[in-house]
C-alpha cells in the first residue's frame, strides 16, 4: 500500500522539479515536432530544455521551502527561452513570490500557492491567447485548488490534477484553428503536461532523486520548418535585464509597437523579455534607460525556416560578423554568421543584430567611452555547430584573422567537441584577413559549394585564396589608431600634426602594418589605387568588395576605379564596415579588397 504524502518540504520540492525537467528532456524532440504556434519554427522543445537546463544547472536543494522556490524561479527566469520557457518561469515566479516562509507545504497551501501564480504568468503575456500553454496551467491549477480540501495526500492531488491537465490539453486541438488544420495539441501545453507527469513519477516511485550529469544535457535543435506565410517578424528577440524598481508596463509600454509573441517576465529586480520583431536594434537602443541588459538572443527566424525546409548544399558554411556580407548573399548561399559583441562600457551589442553600422559609427562620435570589441562566446559556437550537424554532411567555417580577434580559435574549439560528439566533418580556416577580405572568401566558399566542388578540396583552396587577397584600409584620422592601441600616442600626436591620413593592410601572416602615411585624403586614395594596380597587374581579379564606414562617397570612387582597372567589373558588395574595423580606424575608414583568380 502506497504511503500518503501529507507534507512536502524543500528538498522534494526540489526533486520532484528534477524529475519534471527530465521528462521535459526526454520528450523535446516530441514536442518541437508538433510545435506549430505561435509561430512553427519548431523550438518549444528546445525552448523548455535549455530553460530546464538552467534549473538543473544553477537551483541548489534546500530545505527551506521558499529557499528552495526562489532558486528554482530565478534559475528558470535566467535561462528561460522562447514563449514556452519565459511563461514556464514567471509562473514559478508567482509560486515562488506567494509562498510564505514555511517549513512543509500542505496540499491545500500548494493549490492555493498555485493558484495564484497563475496570475503572475497572464500578467506577463500581452495578448494571452486561450487554447496554449497558459489555458493548460491555468485549468490544472484552479482544478487543484477545487480539490484542496477535499483530501490530503499530494499523489493523489497530482494524479487527478495530471489527468485535468490531459483533458485540457486535448481541448487546445479543438480551441486553436491551427493546431486542429494540423491535427495536433499545442506543443507548450504539452511541455507542462510532461513536467507534471514527471512529478507525479516522482512521488509515485518512492521519491527516488533523478541524477544529471550536467554537461551531458543533450538539447536537440529544431528540425521541422516554418511556412514563410507564418512569419510576420523576422527576429526572435530575446533579453534578461537587471535593475531597481523596474515595471512591467514601462517594458509593455515600448515593446507593444515592436512586434508579436510578447513575453515581460520577471521581477522589478530581474526582467525576462521575448518578441518577435524586425528591428531589435532599435528596440534594445529603446529599452536601455530601464536598466541593464545582461544577456540577449536574437535568432534569425526566415534564416532557420530556409535551412529547415529548402537547404541548398551538403555542406554548411560559417563565419563571423566582421566579413561584411550582405543580408542578400547571406540568404542566398545559406551562410551562418555568429556575431561578434561590440562593447561601450557595462552595455553590450550583438554586431548587425542589436546594433547597426550606422547606429555604432554615431555611438561612436558621441560617447565618453571608448568602444572595445569581443569574440563571440564558446557557447554560442557550440549552438550553432551542434544545429548544423543535424542539417549537414559538414561544415566548413572561416572566421577573421587569428592576429586580430580569438574568434577562430572558440571555434576551432567548439567545432572539434562537436565534430568528436557528432561524426560530421567540421574544418575551421583562420582567414588571415577581415572585413570585405573576409567577406570575398567567404563569397568564393559559397560560389564553390554551389558548383559542387568538395569539401576537402575547398578547405584546401581557402589559404590560396587568402593569400591571393589584397586588402588596403584608408582612414582619415590616426586618432582612433591611438584609441585602440594600435598606434602609439607619440606617433598619434606627431601624426596629426603633420596631417597625416594612414592606410593600413592586413599581411598575409593575418596582422595589420601602416602601408603609407599621405598627407590628404585624396592622396590616400591614389596611393591606395596605385598599389592595386601594381598587384594585379596582368593577372585576371576573381572580384573585388568594399566595406566603409559612413563613407560612401569614397566607396564609389574605389568601386568606379576599379571597374575601369577590371574591364568592367562590378564590385561583389559595397557594404558598411564591422564595428570591430571602426573601432580600430575610425568613422569615415574605406576597406578595399582585391581577389586575384
Amino acid at each position: 500500500m502506497e504511503t500518503k504524502i501529507t507534507e512536502i518540504n524543500g528538498l522534494q520540492l526540489y526533486h520532484s522539479f528534477m524529475a519534471g525537467a527530465q521528462r521535459i528532456f526526454e520528450n523535446q524532440k516530441l514536442l518541437n515536432k508538433i510545435n506549430v504556434f505561435p509561430v512553427a519554427d519548431a523550438d518549444t522543445g528546445t525552448n523548455l530544455a535549455s530553460t530546464m537546463r538552467s534549473i538543473v544547472n544553477t537551483a541548489q536543494p534546500h530545505p527551506n521551502l521558499k529557499t528552495t522556490a526562489v532558486a528554482l524561479a530565478d534559475a528558470a527566469l535566467v535561462g528561460a527561452r522562447g514563449n514556452s520557457g519565459i511563461i514556464f518561469a514567471q509562473f514559478l515566479y508567482g509560486f515562488s513570490n506567494e509562498i510564505r516562509e514555511e517549513e512543509t507545504l500542505t496540499v491545500s497551501a500548494f493549490a492555493e500557492y498555485m493558484k495564484s501564480a497563475v496570475r503572475y504568468a497572464y500578467e506577463a503575456i500581452a495578448n494571452p491567447v486561450e487554447g496554449t500553454m497558459i489555458s493548460v496551467i491555468k485549468d490544472w491549477a484552479e482544478y487543484i485548488y477545487q480539490l484542496k480540501d477535499k483530501f490530503d495526500d499530494f499523489l493523489k492531488l497530482l494524479l487527478d490534477g495530471l489527468k485535468k491537465a490531459m483533458e485540457s490539453l486535448k481541448m487546445t486541438t479543438e480551441n486553436l484553428a491551427i493546431l486542429a488544420k494540423r491535427n495536433v495539441v499545442d506543443a507548450g501545453a504539452k511541455g507542462f503536461v510532461v513536467f507534471l507527469e514527471g512529478m507525479f513519477d516522482y512521488f509515485k516511485n518512492g521519491q527516488v532523486a533523478v541524477s544529471f550529469e550536467n554537461q551531458k544535457i543533450e538539447i536537440a535543435e529544431a528540425m521541422d520548418a516554418i511556412d514563410h506565410e507564418e512569419i510576420n517578424f523576422r527576429y526572435c528577440t530575446e533579453a534578461l535585464i537587471t535593475g531597481t524598481n523596474m515595471k512591467r508596463s514601462d517594458f509593455n509600454a515600448i515593446m507593444e509597437s515592436y512586434g508579436d509573441s510578447m513575453v515581460v517576465a520577471g521581477s522589478d529586480k530581474k526582467m525576462r523579455i521575448h518578441i518577435h520583431t524586425d528591428e531589435p536594434w532599435k528596440l534594445f537602443q529603446d529599452i536601455a534607460p530601464l536598466g541593464t541588459i545582461t544577456y540577449k538572443k536574437v535568432d534569425d527566424m526566415v534564416l532557420q525556416n530556409d535551412l529547415a525546409s529548402n537547404r541548398k548544399f551538403d555542406i554548411g558554411l560559417i563565419t563571423d560578423s566582421t566579413c561584411d556580407l550582405p543580408m542578400e548573399l547571406i540568404e542566398k548561399y545559406q551562410i551562418q554568421v555568429i556575431p561578434l559583441t561590440v562593447h561601450f562600457g557595462q552595455d553590450f551589442y550583438l554586431d548587425r543584430l542589436t546594433i547597426q553600422p550606422q547606429q555604432f559609427f554615431d555611438k561612436l562620435r558621441k560617447s565618453d567611452v571608448y568602444p572595445t570589441t569581443a569574440q563571440p562566446a564558446i557557447s554560442e559556437f557550440l549552438n550553432r555547430y551542434n544545429y548544423l550537424a543535424t542539417h549537414y554532411q559538414s561544415i566548413i567555417s572561416a572566421h577573421i584573422s587569428s592576429g586580430m580577434s580569438g574568434t577562430w580559435q572558440n571555434s576551432y574549439n567548439a567545432a572539434r567537441k562537436i565534430s568528436n560528439e557528432s561524426g560530421k566533418q567540421i574544418d575551421v580556416i583562420d582567414s588571415k584577413k577581415l572585413s570585405s577580405g573576409l567577406g570575398l572568401i567567404i563569397l568564393r566558399a559559397a560560389k564553390a559549394i554551389e558548383s559542387g566542388l568538395k569539401h576537402d578540396e575547398i578547405v584546401k583552396s581557402i589559404p590560396h585564396w587568402s593569400d591571393n587577397t589584397r586588402i588596403l584600409v584608408t582612414s582619415r584620422t590616426m586618432k582612433y589608431m591611438v584609441k585602440s592601441g594600435r598606434v602609439s600616442h607619440s606617433k598619434g600626436l606627431l601624426g596629426k600634426l603633420l596631417g597625416i591620413k594612414p592606410i593600413v593592410e592586413v599581411k598575409n601572416h593575418g596582422k595589420t602594418e601602416v602601408f603609407g602615411k599621405p598627407m590628404s585624403e585624396k592622396a590616400s586614395m591614389k596611393m591606395v589605387m596605385d598599389e592595386m594596380k601594381r598587384f594585379v597587374g596582368n593577372q585576371k581579379v576573381w572580384g573585388y568588395s568594399i566595406s566603409h564606414a559612413d563613407n560612401l562617397e569614397t566607396a564609389n570612387w574605389y568601386a568606379e576605379q576599379m571597374k575601369t582597372l577590371t574591364g568592367g567589373q562590378e564590385a561583389v558588395f559595397i557594404q558598411d564596415a564591422s564595428p570591430v574595423l571602426v573601432t580600430n580606424t575610425g568613422p569615415g575608414v574605406v576597406a578595399l579588397s582585391v581577389m586575384l583568380e
